[in-house]
């Protein structure tokens, strides 16, 4: 479990830098300057319970899978957000866009979340 949950925290970075380069280039800025911040490496670590979760849900169908991992995500992301904005140190906020809640959270982003849930499914079984 440890050594996923490093997987998990290391590959979230690497998406999120990809991901925030992309946002980078669409919104102009030819260096798309791709950024994350160290308080998300544990946050992206709790996708190793994806490994788990997989053992117990691996009959239900990927598509009730995808949109479980996907409320998952959100709670994660809701109560960790909550965590850190209470504390002055959250690194996202959401608050400018039309789909937030609370501003931790965007529920536009459910199609990305349920597919980082697929691939950390798929990444934490072939590494088993």
């Amino acid at each position: 479990m440890k050594r996923n949950f490093f997987l998990c925290g290391f590959l979230g970075w690497c998406l999120e830098v990809f991901w925030t380069g992309l946002h980078s280039l669409l919104d102009g800025q030819g260096t798309m300057m791709g950024k994350t911040s160290l308080l998300m490496f544990p946050i992206y670590g709790c996708a190793a319970l994806i490994g788990p979760v997989y053992q117990r849900i691996s009959k239900i169908p990927l598509l009730l899978r995808g949109c479980l991992y996907t409320v998952g995500i959100f709670v994660t992301e809701f109560f960790s957000g909550t965590l850190l904005k209470s504390l002055g140190i959250c690194p996202w906020d959401y608050s400018h866009t039309p789909f937030h809640f609370r501003g931790v959270i965007r529920f536009d982003y459910a199609p990305v979340w349920f597919a980082a849930g697929l691939f950390f499914e798929k990444i934490l079984t072939k590494s088993s």
